[in-house]
């Protein structure tokens, strides 16, 4: 809830800034956590961690901390138009691309592995 009242202050104080910009910021955010989500589960696999780690990676990887971002721009920046934009929208792909990853890996069980128990 504190988030969305975030987001929709920046986006109230940047209205024409998000309209001239939003196609470059879309696109620069879908980017960036896409290479994010690809990176932390392909990090993962190189070191041979299990589906479930994996999958973990990428969400901690891919879904950063955008509501921080946008206290630290308020704070610090005084709401600089740009910056604002850039992480409300951020953190509102993060939402809908983390949502997504979980309804599609719910979607595809891990398989039952067998643990030796811990001594």
């Amino acid at each position: 809830m504190i988030f969305c009242l975030f987001v929709a202050a920046a986006l109230g104080a940047n209205w024409q800034n998000f309209l001239r910009a939003i196609g470059l910021v879309a696109v620069g955010v879908f980017l960036h956590n896409a290479l994010a989500l690809t990176l932390g589960y392909t990090s993962a696999r190189l070191f041979g961690l299990p589906e479930r780690d994996r999958r973990a990676v990428a969400i901690e990887v891919g879904i950063q901390n955008s509501a921080l971002a946008l206290v630290l721009i308020f704070q610090f920046f005084a709401g600089l138009g740009g910056m604002a934009i850039i992480a409300g929208w951020w953190g509102i792909w993060h939402i809908i691309s983390g949502l997504t990853m979980a309804f599609f890996w719910s979607r595809r069980p891990l398989a039952v592995v067998q643990e030796e128990a811990i001594r």
